[in-house]
């Protein structure tokens, strides 16, 4: 490779092309491919490497707290599971339907799991996603009354496709509810 060329390449960010030269020039010499050929070749490493790179940042955006897949999800130890039915949830049809999923169930059955396999398969098709749990949403809504950015904080998750809200059954509302009750900004009847 010459020098420019391995200039440009580092210039123009372009790593996974640069990788991939000198196997794709030796490929071209000798099976005699086409200039075209050859540079779809380059473009398609570097759109991979960009594609992986991408869907690396919305996992870690998403902020899972597991790397859980539907393959790997031990169906055999949750007998309770329904692998036809997370399946069917896997191809994502509640949120074109804007329909909620709920996941039920005692502690320890694979809810997490499953929400985070969900979650996953959602960031590979491009959704945007975000893990959250319970107690960590109400005190961010809480803090947000503070400094007056529940607006934006409530914008922000509406232009989530999917808001995973975790351990809500641990969530402590009586805090945040006396709070707002106290502020004048929340009432409602028993």
């Amino acid at each position: 490779m010459t020098e420019e060329l391995e200039q440009l390449f580092s210039n123009l960010k372009l790593h996974s092309m640069r990788a991939v030269y000198g196997e794709q020039l030796q490929a071209a010499e000798k099976l005699q491919i086409t200039y075209a050929d050859f540079l779809a070749g380059l473009l398609r490493a570097q759109w991979r490497d960009r594609q992986e790179n991408a869907l690396e940042w919305r996992i870690r955006r998403a902020g899972m707290p597991e790397r859980w897949s539907l393959d790997t999800f031990p169906y055999a130890k949750q007998p309770g599971v329904n692998r036809k039915q997370i399946r069917a949830f896997a191809e994502l049809d509640f949120v074109a339907k804007h329909e909620n999923l709920v996941l039920i169930g005692p502690t320890g059955v694979g809810k997490t799991g499953l929400a985070c396999g969900i979650l996953l398969k959602a960031l590979q098709n491009g959704l945007r996603c975000q893990f959250i749990r319970a107690q960590d949403l109400f005190d961010e809504l809480y803090a947000s009354l503070a400094d007056r950015s529940t607006r934006r904080l409530v914008n922000r998750l509406a232009r989530l496709d999917i808001l995973r809200i975790d351990e809500m059954g641990y969530a402590n509302l009586a805090r945040i509810s006396h709070q707002l009750l106290a502020k004048g900004r929340v009432s409602w009847d028993n």
